[in-house]
């Protein structure tokens, strides 16, 4: 009755694709030399640059068109100022 010693079996490592890339996509990646990923990486960042000042250059003329009317409007009001008209709650009848 001698007991064997219980083997334990060591996690398999492996690759699951995520969110937006395929697992082919990934292990392109991974392959890819460093220098090239950095060139690509710039290449990626002008992009989102340049696109992000085309969108600031559509949206800025817009905002200078608004009336200053409504813009005061949207200024946030002080936690108490915001109910100051109504009537307070009366908590003298509990005890």
């Amino acid at each position: 009755d001698e007991q064997a010693k219980k083997r334990t079996r060591k996690a398999q490592k492996f690759q699951k694709a995520i969110v937006g890339m395929s697992l082919d996509d990934i292990k392109k990646k991974k392959a890819m030399k460093p220098e090239l990923r950095a060139q690509a990486k710039e290449a990626a960042a002008k992009e989102a640059k340049a696109r992000q000042q085309a969108t600031k250059a559509k949206v800025a003329p817009k905002k200078a068109a608004a009336p200053k009317a409504q813009q005061q409007k949207s200024q946030k009001l002080p936690k108490g100022a915001a109910g100051a008209g109504a009537a307070k709650k009366d908590f003298k009848g509990k005890k």
